[in-house]
C-alpha cells in the first residue's frame, strides 16, 4: 500500500486509497479560504496499521502546499496536530 493522499474536491474529502475500493478519508469544509478538518474514517480492519496517520500526514501536507491554513474541528486531526507541530505554520483555530 504506498498509495498518496489525494484531495477530492467533488466529494470534500482527502482520500489515502487503501485495498481493493477501500478509502481512508478526512472530510472537510471550505470557510474563508481554509480547510475546516471535519471527521476522519479509517476502516476498523485497517486499525493499528498507521493509516490514520499516513492519512493525515498526506493531508497537512497538501494544505501546506496549496498554500491555505486549515481548521482542526475532527478529535482525531486534533490529537495528531498536538504530536505533530511541525505543522504549526499552516493550523488555525
Amino acid at each position: 500500500m504506498e498509495e498518496q493522499v489525494i484531495d477530492n474536491p467533488a466529494e470534500h474529502r482527502f482520500e489515502l486509497p487503501l485495498e481493493g475500493e477501500d478509502i481512508a478519508a478526512a472530510y472537510y469544509r471550505i470557510e474563508d479560504g481554509r480547510v475546516v478538518l471535519i471527521h476522519t474514517e479509517v476502516p476498523s480492519q485497517y486499525g493499528g496499521r498507521g493509516i490514520g496517520s499516513k492519512l493525515a500526514t498526506g493531508v497537512f501536507d497538501l494544505i501546506r502546499a496549496s498554500g491555505r491554513k486549515a481548521v482542526l474541528r475532527c478529535e482525531f486531526m486534533g490529537r495528531f496536530y498536538a504530536k505533530h507541530r511541525e505543522y504549526d505554520d499552516i493550523v488555525e483555530g
